[in-house]
């Protein structure tokens, strides 16, 4: 009898100890991203583990995957959903299989600036389509700015029929397809992987990109045009797996939400800086014409694609569009 109490009182003790290393184990974030380390959101991703592991150092443990090193453009939205990465921060053009009105950030020329669009995604009707997704299983976190669009060729794009038959790379998009079919040029969906690539065998003529993706992805190499269109916007939503979220200790998952916070704001600082800087390096390169349109000029383009804004009223929805299109006044 002794015998049997000592042995199931080492076992006891023996899975005791194994429970408490196991509950002392930090909780793991992985955050996969398809961009380089010098982009608005790879700094982000660093400055999120950097601050997380201060604050929460034996609590949490955050692993960053650049350069679409973990899983690339068309896995990660999977792989949140199935719990393999934790946080991803998808381009706004990603979620329009699952929030309809996310769409309301790829319409062209409905933002005449970065400024108008820190209204709208502050105001009430941006902050919604951050918990618009929850029923499947996405929680947003925050809006990362990457920055306004532009449109680069290898030859002079200045009017809207420059731009005719041409091949540019997309996102997978249902609105930037229309976009540049509205110009009668030819979209094709590529991963961001593969855009370098693309561009320079042919099989893409053009893209759209702010300066910081054009030249950390050396796009600016084998491309010899640039109009700085502003025609777009490529921000990204931060998003985490809702149930993972809520299953978080309050005490961590509000300390997360502090620091989201605290990253979001410096990220979208840092993004005009850096896509200032990328402008004037891809000038210093001497390898790409940067071509900025006059008023008269931008307004030609804006009356070419503003018809695709009629096209995607009804699934977008008519009063998130002008709540949209009212950000734009002072």
């Amino acid at each position: 009898m002794f015998k049997l109490t000592a042995t199931a009182l080492a076992c006891a003790l023996s899975l005791g100890i194994a429970g408490l290393a196991q509950a002392a184990d930090p909780i793991l974030i992985k955050f996969s991203h398809v961009v380089a380390d010098n982009t608005p959101k790879g700094q982000g991703a660093n400055l999120f583990k950097k601050l997380v592991e201060e604050r929460l150092a034996g609590k949490v443990q955050v692993q960053v995957y650049p350069n679409s090193s973990l899983f690339g453009d068309g896995k990660e939205m999977e792989a949140l959903l199935l719990g393999d990465v934790q946080l991803i921060a998808p381009s706004l053009a990603k979620f329009e299989h699952y929030s309809k009105g996310v769409q309301v950030f790829d319409l062209p020329f409905l933002f005449d600036d970065i400024a108008a669009v820190d209204r709208f995604q502050q105001s009430e009707a941006g902050q919604s389509l951050l918990s618009s997704m929850e029923d499947k299983n996405i929680t947003g976190l925050g809006y990362w700015h990457n920055g306004m669009k532009q449109l680069s060729a290898n030859k002079e794009l200045r009017e809207p029929k420059d731009a005719r038959g041409l091949k540019f790379r997309v996102q997978a998009s249902a609105v930037l397809d229309e976009q540049f079919k509205a110009l009668r040029a030819n979209p094709r969906k590529m991963s961001f992987a593969e855009v370098y690539q693309g561009l320079q065998t042919g099989v893409v003529n053009g893209a759209e990109n702010p300066y910081s993706n054009i030249y950390s992805q050396k796009m600016h190499e084998v491309q010899k045009h640039i109009t700085e269109s502003d025609h777009g916007l490529l921000d990204y939503m931060l998003i985490t797996n809702t149930k993972f979220w809520k299953g978080l200790p309050d005490d961590v998952r509000g300390e997360l939400e502090k620091i989201v916070d605290e990253v979001t704001v410096e990220v979208n600082k840092q993004a005009d800086e850096l896509n200032q800087k990328a402008k004037a390096d891809i000038l210093a390169a001497g390898t790409t014409e940067i071509l900025v349109l006059t008023p008269e000029e931008r307004a030609k383009w804006r009356e070419a694609m503003k018809p695709v804004w009629q096209k995607f009223e009804g699934e977008i929805g008519a009063d998130l569009i002008k709540a949209a299109e009212a950000s734009n006044a002072q």
